[in-house]
């Protein structure tokens, strides 16, 4: 029986975090930075290449922040 399992680096089925060909201290885009926070640092490719989405998580992960803050001076300058 032959199959096509054959994976000769070691390094392949790990995290690409952990990887020695990954970010040797290259800068990477929104959407590669959103892809390893959803998927843990097992992939950089998830969302595609194109960057809108990373900013929509970006500009997302902002607003809850401020909108956060304001809630929390409003509710505590009231009572």
């Amino acid at each position: 029986m032959k199959t096509d399992f054959n994976y000769p680096n070691k390094d392949l089925l790990g995290p690409v975090v952990f990887r020695p060909d990954f970010n040797n201290f290259e800068k990477i885009n929104l959407n590669q930075a959103w892809s390893l926070f959803f998927t843990a640092g097992k992939e950089d490719k998830v969302l595609g290449q194109e960057i809108e989405l990373g900013r929509f998580f970006t500009n997302l992960l902002i607003a809850i922040g401020i909108s956060g803050s304001l809630w929390a001076i409003y509710f505590n300058h009231i009572m």
